[in-house]
């Protein structure tokens, strides 16, 4: 085998495959001969791998998490997922080609996450995609996670370029146009944390996995299903960088009121080892909506500065969100009300493209592989390398700082049941 074992886990498997979907894509060319490209994920802690072709058919698919291991182990450990990764990779590709009725033999490249991720997570993928390409003598593609993120809607939905994206996730937070498969240009991306890292540690601290029913979940997905019982307007937090007219996020100072509060809740309610808050469900549903506002705060300033610069035509106004927050209902539903007061249309991958998988890997692959742009020969892969932070692409955001834009927020008023209102909470604030 390719990697060593050193490790014995029990991990339960998860691996499917798909019927296939296919994309609209307005610049797809008649008469190009399809291709095929299997595409290998491990920035993280999933194993993934996905084989599509250039008309955007998934072809088959497999994944490995790891979200068990993590959730017993308090958090994600790099050595672990390392070693997890390595343990899995050689069967999920193996199982993703038999999924497809294909072999390596049939596909014309390989693409790999190499940037940006945990060090140790990209190396196995990596070495694993080269050694592959190597092997069966086909071209290597490398691949920017957050890049495959925010191209894989053109799958499932007709998205011309350009389009504005929002990519949220336990390890970013990034407002970009999106001009071209291979071209990004920033408006803003977090100045700290991002937002999935500090709900799943919102969840952590307040103890969620200790009830039965969020023992099984991430901790975002639990802090999601525990605000939906909770009164949003509960517990009053501040929302980040209401004095700065740009479009980057901090989540630092968020995660610092929330445990405040919970010190406080804890004293105030004598809660002590693993019992959990009687309020603790108004508190994931005021920290949701905290996080929520921040997000929909620097979505719109986004919106607002490409209109104002006219980044993208009136003709094609898209927002994509993507990323595994994005699969947050409520956050999503916000977004969408933002986008449709400013005249918007929101599109969302399905939930399972949200997250990451070897499908968006692939299929960034299929993208660059049509335009012949970052296709590497097996022979000719010595200066790739993996980098853990990697910028997305070109750097606007001190142009949006200088356009000054002040913002009459959209109210989001919809989104409660709640009698009182936002409004005298979060008048005009630019």
């Amino acid at each position: 085998m390719f990697f060593s074992l050193r490790r014995n886990y029990k991990v339960k498997e998860i691996s499917w495959t798909m019927s296939k979907l296919v994309r609209n894509v307005s610049q797809q060319k008649s008469g190009v001969k399809t291709a095929i490209i299997l595409g290998i994920e491990t920035s993280c802690d999933d194993t993934g791998c996905a084989v599509v072709d250039t008309n955007g058919n998934i072809l088959g698919e497999a994944l490995h998490s790891q979200q068990q291991i993590h959730l017993e182990n308090g958090g994600i450990l790099p050595p672990i997922a390392r070693d997890l990764h390595e343990k899995y990779i050689e069967k999920v590709v193996k199982d993703a080609l038999q999924a497809a009725k294909l072999k390596l033999s049939d596909v014309d490249a390989i693409a790999t996450t190499v940037k940006p991720g945990l060090a140790l997570s990209l190396c196995v993928g990596m070495l694993y995609g080269k050694h592959l390409s190597r092997q069966a003598n086909k071209p290597f593609i490398p691949i920017h996670h957050m890049q495959a993120h925010a191209l894989t809607v053109r799958m499932v939905h007709k998205v011309d370029f350009p389009f504005l994206v929002l990519l949220v996730s336990g390890g970013h937070c990034i407002l970009a146009v999106v001009q071209s498969a291979t071209s990004f240009l920033v408006l803003g991306h977090s100045l700290d944390d991002a937002p999935g890292e500090a709900m799943d540690k919102a969840a952590r601290r307040l103890k969620l996995r200790n009830l039965p029913q969020f023992s099984k979940m991430c901790g975002g997905q639990a802090l999601e299903k525990a605000a939906e019982l909770g009164d949003p307007l509960s517990h009053e937090f501040t929302t980040p960088l209401t004095k700065y007219r740009d479009c980057n996020f901090s989540y630092a100072g968020i995660k610092n009121q929330i445990n405040r509060l919970i010190i406080h809740e804890e004293e105030k309610y004598n809660v002590q080892g693993g019992k959990i808050l009687p309020n603790v469900y108004n508190i994931c549903a005021s920290f949701q909506l905290c996080v929520t506002k921040h997000i929909c705060h620097r979505v719109q300033r986004a919106i607002e500065f490409v209109k104002l610069k006219q980044l993208i035509p009136k003709t094609n106004q898209i927002m994509v969100m993507s990323g595994g927050v994005a699969c947050n209902s409520f956050i999503s539903r916000a977004v969408g009300i933002v986008c449709r007061e400013t005249k918007f249309q929101l599109r969302v991958p399905p939930p399972h493209l949200c997250t990451d998988n070897g499908i968006m890997i692939a299929w960034n692959g299929a993208e660059k592989w049509s335009m012949q742009k970052d296709v590497y020969s097996s022979d000719n892969l010595d200066d790739i390398d993996i980098e853990s932070r990697c910028p997305m692409g070109e750097d606007m955001r001190k142009k949006v700082t200088d356009a000054n834009i002040k913002c009459e927020w959209v109210s989001l008023n919809e989104l409660f049941k709640a009698k009182d209102s936002l409004n005298s909470k979060n008048s005009t604030n630019g």
